[in-house]
C-alpha cells in the first residue's frame, strides 16, 4: 500500500487537483451557443459605365467591369447577348424580339418564366418601369428566396416595335443569402442599364 507521504501519492494528488480545477473552470463558463454562419467578404468594384452602342436595335450603358458576349445557344438570334460579370460568376442574359402584333405573347412568356421560380421564392415583387421620354415601359421582377436560380428578371418594350427581356443568373449553386451583396450590386447596374436604354 502506498503511504500518503510517498512521492507517487503526492504526484497523483497534485494531478487530480489540477484536473478537478480545470473541469470546474470549464463547467462554470457560459452555455455554448453556435455562432451564426458567416460568408466571405466580397469586395465590390467602383461603379463606372461605358456605352454599348453597336449594331443591336438597342443601346444602353454597361459596367466597365462587365464583358459582352453573344448568346452561343441561340445562333439564329443575332440580337441576343449576355452581360457577363466574371468576377462574380454572374450573367445577365438579354433576349430581344421585334414586335409584330405579338406583344401579348412576349409578355406572357416573360411572366411564365418568372412563375417557374415560385416554388423556390418567398416573394416576387413587381416593379413597374415607365419612361415616356425614351418610350421604355415594362416590369422588373425582384424574386426573393434563397434558392431562386434567377433573383432578378425584367422585360421592357416600346409597345410597338421592340421587346427586350433580361434575367440575372449565377454560375454557382443558388444561395442568395451569401450572394445578397452581389445581387444587390448587379441590380443597381441593371437599373442603370434600364435608365439609359434607347431604342434604335
Amino acid at each position: 500500500m502506498i503511504q500518503p507521504t510517498h512521492p507517487v501519492f503526492r504526484h497523483l494528488t497534485f494531478l487530480s487537483l489540477i484536473g478537478f480545477g480545470f473541469l470546474f473552470c470549464v463547467s462554470c463558463s457560459e452555455n455554448a451557443t453556435p455562432k451564426p454562419r458567416g460568408y466571405f467578404r466580397i469586395d465590390l468594384p467602383t461603379r463606372e459605365y461605358r456605352l454599348l452602342d453597336s449594331i443591336f436595335p438597342y443601346s444602353f450603358e454597361v459596367p466597365v467591369y462587365s464583358r459582352i458576349t453573344r448568346d452561343i445557344h441561340a445562333p439564329a438570334e443575332a440580337n441576343w447577348i449576355n452581360i457577363d460579370f466574371p468576377r462574380f460568376k454572374g450573367r445577365v442574359h438579354l433576349s430581344y424580339k421585334a414586335v409584330n402584333n405579338n406583344l401579348g405573347t412576349y409578355t406572357e412568356d416573360a411572366h411564365s418564366l418568372v412563375v417557374k421560380h415560385i416554388p423556390k421564392a418567398s416573394a416576387i415583387e413587381e416593379i413597374r418601369i415607365e419612361n415616356k421620354a425614351q418610350r421604355v415601359f415594362g416590369l422588373v421582377y425582384d424574386i426573393k428566396g434563397t434558392g431562386a436560380a434567377s433573383p432578378y428578371q425584367f422585360f421592357v418594350t416600346d409597345s410597338t416595335t421592340h421587346f427586350l427581356r433580361g434575367a440575372l443568373y449565377f454560375d454557382v449553386i443558388p444561395n442568395n443569402d451569401s450572394l445578397a451583396p452581389v445581387i444587390d450590386f448587379i441590380k443597381g447596374d441593371i437599373q442603370h442599364m434600364l435608365e439609359t436604354l434607347n431604342w434604335k
